[in-house]
Parts: C-alpha cells; structure tokens; sequence
C-alpha cells in the first residue's frame, strides 16, 4: 500500500477520514500530523489540549508529529514551518498527504499547491460526499464526538460541550452545516471503532474569546481578505 500521512485535527471529519482509508485499503497512514498553538500549548482552532491529542494517537497506534506555531503565526512563517515539517515527512518515503476537507474548493486549491512544493500528494477520502449523510453514518458506525469551539456567529454557548448524536443535528439551525465544514463548529473525538479504547476526560468550563483582524499590511495566517472576519468563538475546555 501507498504510504501517507493524515491531518489530524482531533475532529471528526479528521477520524472519519481514517475509517474510511482504512476501509479502502489503497493507502497506509502511518503518522498523524497536528498544528498545535505553542502559546497555549493545545490544537490550532480547536482549543484542545496536547494531552488528550496525544492520548488519541496512543489510541489510535500511530506516532505524532507536531507542527508548532504562536498563536498569531504570519501567513509566511506558518509556510515555511508546514514546509519544513512536511519535508520531514517526504523524507520518510511518505508520499501522500491525507485530509478530512469535504467542499473548500480555495483551502483544497491552496493545500496541493503546497504538498506540490514538497512533492506530496494530496488525498481527501470525504471529498464532495453529502455532510448530512456522513455525519450521520459517522454516529450510527458508533463514533462519538463532543462539540469544543463554535463559531458565535452562528452558534449559541449552548452547543458547545455537546455531543453529537441526531439531537444535536436536529437542532442545527438551518444554515449550518451539518459537518460544521464552514467552520460554524469544532469537535474532539473520544470513541469510535479505530480506536483500541476511549480517550477519558471531564468537560471543564465554557469560555467566550475574541480575535482580533490582523491590521491592514499584516499577514495573518487565519485572515482571508476575500470572506467575512469571524471574531468571537465560544470553547468548552477538555481536561
């Protein structure tokens, strides 16, 4: 089989991903690959801790390599660091890169124009397949999920800590998606079948954070000129 790697945010469409490779069994993923916030020592975007990251992996049987950046990483560092990271990877006759990405065509433009740099290739095992129905094959193969970041703009404190079963998509408003593949969520992976046991945890406090747009000449690796800013996010913190 073809070596690759996967990008593994902690989420479940990143899990969903590696059910579904399995399945096909055209690739081997033989390492995970996370972007983690060095300033609070968690997972980029989702605000989940590198403990319960690295208790994932032990799960999952697969080594971990980091890509570490602060927490207002510029357009360029971040980059150059990915490139440096995902050399490392190419280095270890790894070839392809695998992503959990659904309907972005821009970020899947902007993904294999740079794993093409690198002489990787990019594999996106969810790619164009209908959000309602993966979602709910991914809660009737028995994964479980918990919601840990919403975007404010489109979901309430409420949401955030829940799991996700067919209540929760039942009381999505309207125009989320049910993936969150816009961003409106963010959720951790505790149970599943690829995994050898279940990651323990306790849900800890809600919090509500703000960001702040890169001013203008700035090049910010989470501003995009051509959508919307989303400032506020609540997150439910995993210990």
């Amino acid at each position: 089989m073809k070596k690759a790697y996967l990008n593994w945010s902690s989420g479940k469409d990143a899990a969903f991903s590696l059910y579904k490779i399995r399945q096909q069994n055209d690739f081997e993923i033989v390492q995970l690959f996370t972007a983690i916030n060095t300033d609070i020592n968690r997972i980029s975007m989702h605000g989940v801790r590198v403990e319960l990251l690295e208790a994932q992996a032990k799960s999952l049987g697969l080594p971990l390599q980091l890509a570490k950046f602060s927490g207002n990483v510029s357009m360029e560092t971040y980059n150059t660091v990915m490139e440096t990271e995902t050399k490392k990877l190419k280095a270890s006759d790894i070839d392809f890169a695998c992503f959990g990405d659904i309907f972005l065509e821009d970020l899947k433009e902007y993904r294999d124009s740079q794993l093409a740099k690198v002489g990787l290739s990019g594999v996106y095992p969810l790619w164009k397949k209908d959000t309602q129905k993966l979602v709910e094959d991914f809660i009737e193969l028995g994964f479980k999920a918990i919601v840990v970041c919403t975007n404010a703009k489109y979901l309430d404190e409420s949401f955030c800590g829940r799991v996700i079963d067919h209540q929760f998509l039942a009381d999505l408003p309207k125009n989320v998606d049910p993936c969150g593949e816009n961003g409106e969520f963010h959720t951790f992976v505790f149970d599943g079948p690829i995994f050898s046991e279940p990651i323990s945890f306790e849900i800890g406090e809600k919090v509500h954070r703000t960001y702040e747009k890169a001013a203008e000449g700035e090049d910010n690796c989470f501003t995009d000129e051509e959508t919307n800013w989303d400032t506020g996010f609540w997150y439910c913190d995993l210990t």
